[in-house]
């Protein structure tokens, strides 16, 4: 098992996705840290209060594919699908 490291930034467009992000953020934290395979998780607001700092570890391709699928499926990913992502992964493909 090789671990996938995915960091970036969540860039808001406006002051509607910035509340989306507020709002629905401390849940899908809370929901990703509970997934088994989740080694680490976070999402922190930068000095720019419209950018958020993306950091996630899982322990394999199959953990970080399952996490991609609830995400999509879930309410963090239905409210903040339209905001700006600039996301780097590495690890096995």
């Amino acid at each position: 098992m090789k671990p996938i490291t995915l960091t970036g930034q969540l860039i808001c467009g406006g002051s509607d996705e910035l509340a989306a992000v507020q709002e629905f953020l401390p849940r899908h934290i809370e929901l990703t840290l509970a997934e088994s395979g989740c080694i680490s998780f976070s999402v922190e607001q930068s000095e720019d209060p419209w950018v958020w700092n993306v950091s996630e570890r899982f322990q394999d391709a199959s953990a970080f594919e399952l996490h991609q699928a609830r995400v999509k499926a879930s309410d963090w990913g239905r409210v903040t699908a339209k905001i700006k992502r600039s996301y780097s992964v590495t690890g096995p493909s």
